[in-house]
């Protein structure tokens, strides 16, 4: 065994320092958290070639005096901590003493800085463990902190960073993405001696979405309802409407108390909030602001403050589900409102004579009846025995005849489950043999299953009998391999009867290729608009379109 012994403070400094300093990024990062905590309200970012060559950022904010600049960049040296139990309630930023320090381990670094009592700044320069003293120079009020030649001592390090285009992408994504929680600093950004872009001081972090999210994905953004009570704190923030998603949660970003985070805790939020609006495989993207109690966050978990822990996790957790499941239902209702102009929302059956049907499919201008708060959508017919066309007079609707009864049967199961209503009992019971991991899958969800109305019991090895199926649905044939394919390809985030509920809606109505009467066409759509959420199934998809009178010119170049 080869002989225990201490490291020297070199090692020691870049052993730590690699905790801290992953990626130019990271120096810029560390260097922000300095400058929002000294209370600055104008920060420019200037690096070079990525940040390989210079990363430099300077802020006009209260400045280090002068006789603290060699502690500054002494590894555990903070103004933010004075005790221990300090770490119980950490209101600022950073907190751990160690950023200077380890960005001073894989850089030349050099701060000048200078107090609002100061005539003169002062400067020093701080490599590995060894720093100047500090000397005057002239600068303005603030700090400017400059790292040059990143991993210049460290070859594999430095050889792990990307082309100096990736590591500067990477620089600008997290700086817009930090200037969201503060609208109130100007944020500037320069790459090689040009002007990137600037971010002027606003009162709103609207104005900065469309930086962040692009254009169009910020047009897509809805705000918050008010936060729900459980929560505890403030949440605040915008999320991305029904039908506007991602391949990945990416874009999905989160603020506790200022701080930038990732949360596997709040991704399941976010599902939750959006179970039954996005579809399977997408996500949502959007910003959430938490403000909670200092003393029910530790922030102290991770040496890039990258992540956090929350007294009452869990709590939090749901709150922010609620929340943004309370935004979607009233989006979804006021799309709803906006694709339907119909004041009492009543639908009328299509005329039984074929040429009244025509004259209703070619009636532009509305009568003076049908322009009244009270005229009526009139079902028009039926589209590759898939869509049910309907009209107001003024827009056209194109419903998708499954979906739509998708949404009524769930939200009609999720009803009798709450009441505790049976199912409805199978005439003749239905007999249905699986394979070994279609049975595991049922057992599993046999409890939801009742719950929902759907009574299934084993009937021989690995065969089961459907006793009764949801309320009704009983006449149809229910598809239970069909169901357990669907779970198995649900995203694990949402609650487990919502999935197995979603499933059973789907495979207990009306699908696509199935021709309709028009009396069944006309209770589906009048049921359709009695649903809490009728824009979209249980699975995320739309029900319904719209083509209004815009639309309808635009195709005729009007």
């Amino acid at each position: 065994m080869a002989e225990i012994r201490l490291l020297d403070a070199v090692t020691v400094g870049q052993i730590a320092a690699g905790e801290v300093i992953e990626r130019p990024a990271s120096v810029v990062k560390e260097l922000l958290e300095n400058a929002v905590d000294a209370g600055a309200t104008r920060i420019t970012v200037n690096v070079e070639r990525g940040g390989a060559d210079l990363i430099e950022v300077t802020d006009d904010g209260a400045g280090i005096p002068p006789d603290q600049l060699p502690l500054a960049v002494r590894r555990h040296a903070t103004s933010k901590l004075a005790e221990t139990s300090d770490l119980d309630a950490i209101a600022t930023l950073g907190f751990r003493g160690e950023g200077l320090a380890s960005i001073a381990a894989v850089s030349h670094l050099e701060i000048l800085s200078r107090t609002p009592d100061a005539s003169i700044a002062m400067r020093i320069e701080a490599h590995g463990e060894q720093s100047t003293a500090p000397e005057p120079v002239a600068a303005p009020v603030g700090t400017s902190v400059r790292a040059r030649l990143l991993f210049a001592d460290l070859p594999v390090r430095r050889e792990y960073l990307r082309s100096p285009s990736t590591e500067f992408t990477r620089i600008s994504s997290f700086l817009s993405t930090f200037a969201l929680a503060y609208p109130r600093i100007a944020f500037a950004l320069r790459h090689d001696g040009k002007d990137v872009w600037v971010m002027p001081q606003t009162a709103q972090p609207v104005e900065r979405l469309a930086m962040v999210f692009g254009r169009d994905n910020a047009r897509a953004l809805i705000p918050l309802a008010q936060a729900d009570r459980s929560i505890g704190g403030a949440l605040s923030g915008f999320v991305s409407a029904p039908g506007h998603d991602r391949p990945d949660r990416r874009m999905q970003v989160l603020f506790i108390n200022g701080r930038l985070l990732r949360s596997t805790l709040m991704s399941g939020a976010w599902s939750g909030g959006y179970s039954t609006f996005a579809m399977i495989g997408r996500q949502p993207y959007g910003v959430l602001f938490l403000e909670l109690s200092p003393e029910s966050v530790d922030a102290n978990v991770h040496p890039t403050k990258s992540d956090v822990r929350l007294r009452y996790g869990t709590q939090v957790a749901d709150g922010v589900r609620r929340t943004i499941a309370v935004t979607l239902r009233a989006h979804a209702t006021q799309r709803y409102e906006e694709h339907v102009a119909a004041g009492g929302g009543a639908i009328s059956a299509m005329p039984e004579s074929s040429d009244a049907a025509l004259a209703s499919l070619f009636e532009i201008v509305p009568t003076d009846e049908e322009r009244t708060p009270s005229r009526r959508l009139r079902v028009l017919g039926q589209l590759q025995r898939t869509y049910i066309l309907a009209s107001d007079g003024d827009t056209l609707l194109l419903v998708d005849q499954h979906a739509a009864h998708e949404r009524i049967a769930y939200e009609g199961i999720v009803a009798r489950a709450k009441e505790g209503a049976p199912g409805e009992p199978m005439l003749v019971p239905h007999v249905v043999e699986l394979d070994a991991a279609q049975s595991e899958a049922l057992l599993q969800t046999l409890e939801s299953l009742r719950e929902g109305g759907l009574e299934i019991e084993p009937f021989g090895d690995r065969s089961y009998r459907i006793l009764a199926t949801p309320a009704g649905y009983g006449a149809r044939a229910f598809d239970l391999r069909g169901f357990i394919d669907d779970l198995g390809e649900e995203p694990k985030q949402r609650a487990v009867r919502e999935r197995v509920w979603a499933s059973l809606a789907c495979h207990s109505v009306t699908v696509a290729g199935e021709s309709l009467g028009v009396e069944e066409m006309t209770s589906l759509v009048d049921r359709l608009q009695a649903c809490a959420n009728p824009m979209h199934c249980p699975h995320g998809r739309p029900t319904m379109v719209k083509l209004g009178q815009t639309e309808i010119a635009r195709m005729f170049k009007r």
